[in-house]
């Protein structure tokens, strides 16, 4: 008598794919350029993509992998969709008021997914607090701590502040980690400013 399993071995492996492009979206390799501290004077910054593949590229592998069906495929393509279209809207503007952060909209967009972040919040604090860009120093766009910390280009004040607000980082989790959009700029700057956090919240609905 044949053994005949009752799951389909090749799928589950071909979901097993599926799984582990997802989570090397979600959960990109931090390089040590990701955390070096460098020198002012190295201002040079490209809307490069950050360190890892984005997360609409490998939404796209998978769709074109043939694993997944028609209606989780069409799926895909509307999240892709989106995800494009809130980066096209911060590069709009951004591009509109001639701001240096034009380009960076996908990275942006791909920071705020490590933790489910409104996509607007990053660039409505670097529009409140540098104007996008504009006026600056240490390629910190965002004011970050005091606006003294060093960064080597924008995708890494992205990744760092992302993370921070995020609650990736134990020494400020207390005050962003699991915190609505409101408490979150509170804790970035609305004790010192208590209009602050509705200034940010203002510029946000611009996009």
């Amino acid at each position: 008598m044949i053994f005949k399993p009752k799951f389909n071995i090749i799928r589950l492996s071909q979901w097993a794919v599926v799984v582990l492009i997802t989570l090397v979206a979600m959960f990109p390799v931090v390089t040590s350029a990701q955390t070096d501290v460098v020198d002012p004077a190295s201002t040079t910054s490209t809307p490069a993509m950050a360190s890892s593949t984005s997360l609409v590229a490998n939404f796209s592998l998978i769709a074109q992998s043939g694993l997944l069906s028609p209606s989780s495929q069409e799926q895909l393509k509307k999240e892709q969709n989106l995800r494009s279209e809130e980066a096209a809207r911060l590069d709009n503007y951004f591009t509109k008021w001639d701001m240096p952060l034009a380009g960076y909209g996908q990275v942006f967009v791909k920071a705020a997914e490590k933790c489910h972040l409104d996509w607007r919040l990053l660039p409505a604090i670097s529009v409140r607090e540098s104007s996008g860009g504009k006026h600056l120093m240490n390629n910190n766009p965002f004011g970050w701590g005091s606006a003294q910390i060093k960064f080597k280009d924008f995708n890494q004040a992205i990744d760092v502040v992302s993370d921070n607000l995020c609650g990736y980082n134990a020494a400020t989790a207390q005050y962003y980690k699991d915190k609505s959009t409101y408490q979150i700029l509170w804790s970035y700057n609305g004790s010192v400013l208590p209009e602050y956090p509705n200034e940010v919240l203002a510029i946000m609905n611009l996009f």
